[in-house]
């Protein structure tokens, strides 16, 4: 059997790669630390549970119509106008089978071979597996901590191209879990928009972003940019990871193409998800929502604390997601043999900066804090040790 030259080509996802590694040790009998990956340990609010239990007793589940229900698409929409005050039709939302079919379903809409996009090194590497699966030319823009690792206009203006046909940015970002502010947003998305070049917003950590100096929520780019398109999740702010359901927001011209491409990729996303998920919008699961956010918050207070006490240090301190980029250089160890180690000596997983570009990638390590606050302790407690262990 012939293998293609995409499937070949492909690397692995190294947070699911050492998840996989772990997996064999505690099989073995250890007891492993989880920290490489962004799975909040809550689950789904209970009365989206609740909900699911309910509809799997129904006779029937048949498939939804490609964009998904309407009720699901107007509640999303009313998401928008609670949580960011932003008026949004529902006719511009679309309901896919988790985030990363938003993703393929923008792609397949908007890439065709030999397109110049840009995305910020470093990233979430399955967005841009996703683009170069499509034939896009990926020119992935080296950040650092001066610009918070994130893409801004005069890394744009210095890296575009006549060629440049779109650009992809995550605020805020896996891995860093650090957001582009607002008004630098605002600008690079006017630089793209007077090129003619399309703009993917992946706000999946979105609403578990620190408020803004003046107390408000951070702002979604379509209040500064209508015609961007949007890619969220019920995965992280809802913490429905398994469940596989996300959305996108586009322009309305966009809306029959995404449609007809969801029609031929997978149909529809799952319907009992999307019935219980209507749920996650009742003043009970916000409000649970809100809670973890604040939990979260601590979460990070509790590991900026800890990595100092190790001597880890994060060059950019996360305001939102739930991410700390560490810069383990000083160790004598890249990225790749600290977590390499730090898994089979200390039972503690974590994911190489290999996985989210090649600009310095051997210098960081992503650490997760979507664990539990017993993990957090024990990961870090673990971690001390085997640093303590690499300097002695």
């Amino acid at each position: 059997m012939q293998i293609s030259q995409r499937a070949q080509a492909i690397a692995p996802f190294l947070a699911m790669e050492f998840g996989k590694r772990a997996a064999e040790l505690e099989a073995a009998g250890h007891r492993v630390i989880r920290l490489n990956l962004g799975e909040p340990d809550f689950g789904a609010p209970p009365a989206v549970r609740a909900e699911l239990q309910r509809v799997a007793g129904e006779v029937a589940l048949p498939y939804t119509g490609a964009l998904g229900l309407p009720a699901l698409r107007e509640a999303i929409a009313g998401f928008y106008e609670q949580a960011h005050g932003l008026k949004l039709s529902p006719d511009r939302v679309v309901v896919t089978a988790g985030a990363s079919a938003a993703l393929l379903l923008l792609t397949a809409a908007l890439v065709d071979p030999g397109d110049e996009v840009l995305v910020g090194d470093p990233s979430y590497p399955c967005n841009r597996q996703f683009l170069s699966a499509f034939g896009a030319d990926v020119r992935l823009v080296p950040t650092d901590a001066a610009s918070r690792f994130q893409l801004d206009l005069a890394a744009l203006q210095r890296h575009g191209s006549a060629r440049t046909k779109g650009l992809m940015i995550a605020t805020p970002s896996n891995p860093t879990g650090t957001s582009v502010p607002p008004a630098e947003l605002a600008a690079i998305c006017e630089w793209a928009r007077a090129k003619g070049a399309w703009r993917i917003v992946d706000e999946i950590y979105l609403n578990l972003s620190d408020a803004q100096a003046d107390g408000t929520p951070a702002p979604t780019v379509l209040a500064a940019d209508a015609g961007a398109c949007v890619i969220n999740s019920f995965s992280k702010y809802f913490g429905m990871t398994g469940w596989r359901l996300g959305w996108a927001v586009v322009p309305e011209a966009l809306v029959p193409a995404m449609e007809r491409l969801a029609q031929n990729y997978y149909i529809c996303a799952p319907t009992p998800a999307q019935l219980a998920a209507l749920a996650c919008f009742t003043p009970e699961s916000i409000a649970v929502c809100e809670a973890r956010k604040r939990e979260f918050a601590q979460r990070r207070s509790l590991v900026l604390q800890g990595l100092r006490d190790i001597g880890l240090p994060v060059p950019v301190p996360p305001d939102g997601a739930f991410y700390v980029y560490i810069d383990v250089s000083q160790t004598g160890l890249d990225a790749m043999g600290f977590c390499e180690q730090a898994l089979q000596q200390a039972h503690v997983a974590l994911t190489p900066g290999h996985d989210f570009g090649a600009s310095e990638a051997g210098r960081f390590v992503r650490l997760s804090y979507a664990a539990s606050r017993e993990d957090l302790v024990e990961g870090l407690a673990r971690l001390g040790r085997f640093v303590a262990g690499l300097r002695g």
